[in-house]
């Protein structure tokens, strides 16, 4: 199988996991060119990789947001399947080339993704999913997904980490952008990410747009990845926090308002910034915490 994809990784003082990630690219022999799109890192990241003549990166004088930072890595890719991988990610060699034969099995997937992993191997929630509805993300709030197996319909999790694995590809709602390997062609036919997002909700977004127009978004079990996730935000977790939120709600007005009119979307939007206040205190303890046992 020769050269056929161009990744896009999006830095943001990924500090040596950045290295690590692009040791996994070089290594992966379908992996033509490696586009470093840099939001304007401060840690130094990118000295390890400047001379690696694989690598094009491009520096951002300010942070753009992921999705932006994506976009930009699109219109500087040549091949026709384009891979999206954070740079806390790492795989064997083989990793894609499973995920390649897995797409071109079907001319209608237009995204695939692997296996996510936490270094200890065991499954990262997002990497198979079902779309998390205003109804889904009230049922995982308030822990009823414990009754899903006797109402299923009405109480699905749309975490499916209490799914069996499944032993071949599968279509699923949606993966995790943080591993996304993508047909151009799909991407013409649905359009770039939406910029609106900053961090967070732009991959559920893309993968809702994805099936709207009729392309599978399939989950590939055997090919896995390891994602420290968190690696590049835990620095600034109110501030992750208050975009992640942010996005839920553009989410949930963009796809939802249909289902949701009125004042049930205003119910929507005010338990999204509830949790967001509750998160916040939650970090904001926890710092006040740790520099009281320094």
């Amino acid at each position: 199988m020769t050269e056929t994809i161009s990744a896009v990784v999006v830095n943001y003082n990924a500090g040596d996991l950045l290295l690590a990630c692009i040791d996994s690219l070089i290594a992966c022999p379908i992996v033509g060119e490696i586009i470093v799109v840099d939001n304007a890192s401060h840690d130094g990241s990118l000295e390890a990789i400047q001379d690696f003549e694989r690598v094009i990166i491009i520096r951002n004088s300010q942070n753009l947001g992921f999705a932006t930072a994506c976009n930009k890595g699109i219109e500087l890719a040549k091949f026709d399947f384009i891979l999206f991988l954070n740079p806390d990610c790492t795989f064997e060699k083989g990793t894609f080339i499973q995920i390649m034969q897995c797409m071109q099995s079907d001319e209608r997937i237009g995204m695939a993704g692997g296996l996510l992993v936490n270094p200890d191997g065991s499954e990262q929630a997002g990497c198979r999913r079902s779309v998390p509805t205003p109804w889904r993300s009230f049922v995982r709030a308030f822990g009823l997904y414990r009754f899903e197996a006797r109402w299923p319909r009405l109480f699905c999790d749309f975490n499916q980490l209490n799914q069996p694995m499944p032993s071949v590809p599968i279509e699923v709602e949606a993966l995790s952008g943080a591993c996304m390997l993508v047909k151009r062609e799909a991407i013409e036919d649905v359009g770039l990410w939406d910029e609106d997002y900053f961090l967070h909700c732009e991959d559920l977004d893309w993968c809702m747009r994805f099936r709207l127009k009729e392309w599978k978004v399939v989950f590939v079990p055997n090919a896995k990845v390891v994602h420290a996730i968190g690696a590049c935000s835990h620095s600034r977790p109110i501030f992750v926090e208050w975009h992640k939120h942010k996005g839920m709600i553009r989410f949930y007005r963009k796809f939802f308002s249909h289902q949701y009119p009125g004042v049930l979307m205003w119910l929507v939007v005010i338990g999204v910034w509830f949790r967001f206040f509750m998160v916040a205190i939650h970090h904001s303890l926890r710092s006040v915490r740790s520099k009281g046992l320094k």
